[in-house]
């Protein structure tokens, strides 16, 4: 029973995550963004304190079962176990844990937090790497599937179904997500859960809390005949069912043990009825001196808190040269971040807002201080004022939640005008697009030279008006290099 309830409720957070990742409608994260908050780290980030309390008093009550139900990362990692198991029913063994890799690791992911380099640090945890998998290399197969259904609809009249759009982000991003793909899915099907007890920064905190948890999963000496069946099926590899041992910081309270023990000698109980013998793993000694390392760690993550290429046409005749993002002195952060800095420390790189972007400008950096962080680029469309989906969406607090009039009003940045580049002077037109589409009027065509009324008309910015949308840098026909581009802001401002 234990088993089960486990797989129903892991599975219906894992499918509900993964929509959420996945949708092109931008309707499920009013049903399903809750998922993305309850995380651990996002929570912790967010200083969402009710959320982490609760998390922390599941573990202190039941063990580990946030690994085993509420994240994604572990829920894919079973997928890949499963897929191992089919070779042989049961094939794990019994390994001694390293807890000093796992320290050494929580420590270095707490440091550089601390340093403000989240999201680097996040290139390890469970959340975000799941969400980094989902958005790079999953969601170009489900908005290819979307098109077709949409396509198949639109040729029998029906419109239920909209296309969507699909922009590649990058090289890097692409083949860092692919690599820690083949690693987190070679280590799963060879080994089951060594991720999440090895590498896995929350893995690590809650599995040293699940050491007071209430109940536990315990081994019956009188009952057991030391076979092993259990220790063969533990993808924690944490049954020493020779000394009749569980490791609890492993245990993920999956209860395939329980279910592969014919003798009745493993149940799931409170933890003050213990066998008969003592932790022969554990020490009192180096127990005391992981207990200290493990507040230590804690209290620092506390305190860290094939592409496809699309192209367009001129009334379906000529071919237009796609656009190149400009050199950006300062990269440009969403609306609600408040600041690069704020972004950079609350950050964890789980590519939620990216995925949910409805007009393509977020995109996951590649400098190192920043990688894999959301910032914006115009190339594909523009920060439109009316929306706010990544401020609704981000369980972190990088992006604080705000609503469009207050949007209006937020300047993460300001337009520069190229005049190297303005048509108006090398192909002497008349344009005024980036003026025509200003949403805040900080855009107005005056003449290039001053005392002639009949010289080529050029734009003028208002840098005290303009909000830094990218609507003057999208939108302006200039090719490859746009004539207007926007320079981000450290700080946002209000006007």
């Amino acid at each position: 029973m234990l088993k089960r309830i486990r797989q129903v409720l892991g599975f219906t957070f894992f499918a509900c995550i993964t929509l959420l990742l996945l949708d092109v409608s931008g309707l499920l994260h009013h049903y399903f963004g809750w998922t993305a908050k309850v995380q651990f780290l996002p929570a912790l980030l967010a200083a969402n304190v009710v959320v982490v309390a609760v998390l922390i008093v599941l573990t202190l009550i039941f063990g580990r079962i946030y690994c085993s139900v509420v994240c994604p990362l572990g829920i894919l990692q079973d997928l890949f176990a499963r897929l191992g198991l089919r070779r042989k029913r049961t094939r794990y063994s019994h390994s001694r844990a390293l807890h000093w890799l796992r320290l050494s690791v929580l420590v270095a992911f707490t440091a550089l937090g601390v340093l403000g380099f989240m999201g680097i640090a996040s290139l390890i945890a469970p959340y975000s790497t799941y969400g980094r998998i989902v958005t790079h290399l999953f969601q170009p197969l489900w908005t290819g599937g979307n098109n077709l259904l949409a396509a198949g609809a639109e040729a029998v009249d029906s419109y239920a179904v909209s296309s969507a759009e699909w922009v590649f982000y990058g090289w890097v991003p692409l083949l860092l997500t692919a690599a820690t793909l083949v690693v987190i899915g070679v280590l799963a099907y060879r080994n089951g859960r060594t991720w999440c007890n090895t590498i896995c920064p929350v893995g690590t905190v809650l599995g040293y809390l699940s050491r007071f948890s209430l109940l536990k999963i315990r081994i019956n000496e009188d009952k057991c005949i030391s076979c092993g069946r259990c220790a063969k099926g533990c993808k924690s590899a944490c049954i020493d069912a020779k000394n009749h041992q569980i490791d609890a910081t492993r245990c993920v309270v999956c209860g395939n043990c329980i279910g592969l023990c014919s003798k009745g000698a493993l149940s799931y109980q409170p933890s003050w009825e213990k066998s008969n013998k003592e932790d022969a793993e554990h020490p009192q000694q180096p127990i005391d001196g992981e207990k200290r390392a493990f507040l230590v760690g804690t209290a620092l993550l506390a305190g860290s808190a094939l592409a496809q290429k699309q192209k367009k046409v001129d009334g379906g005749l000529a071919e237009i040269e796609d656009k190149v993002a400009p050199e950006r002195h300062t990269p440009l952060t969403p609306p609600g971040s408040l600041s690069a800095r704020n972004m950079a420390q609350h950050c964890t790189t789980c590519q939620l807002c990216v995925s949910e972007c409805p007009n393509k400008v977020l995109r996951p950096s590649t400098d190192f201080s920043t990688l894999m962080q959301p910032t914006m680029s115009y190339e594909h469309g523009y920060c439109r004022p009316e929306c706010t989906r990544c401020s609704d969406v981000c369980p972190t607090g990088a992006i604080r939640p705000i609503v469009a009039a207050q949007k209006s009003a937020i300047q993460i940045g300001h337009a520069v005008w190229v005049r190297q580049n303005c048509i108006p002077l090398t192909d002497g037109v008349s344009c005024g697009n980036c003026a025509t589409h200003c949403p805040t009027g900080a855009i107005t065509m005056i003449p290039f030279k001053a005392d002639d009324e009949q010289s080529p008309k050029v734009p003028a910015v208002n840098t005290a008006l303009c909000i830094g949308c990218g609507a003057c840098e999208n939108l302006c026909p200039a090719r490859p290099l746009s004539a207007i581009y926007v320079e981000g802001h450290e700080v946002h401002r209000e006007l």
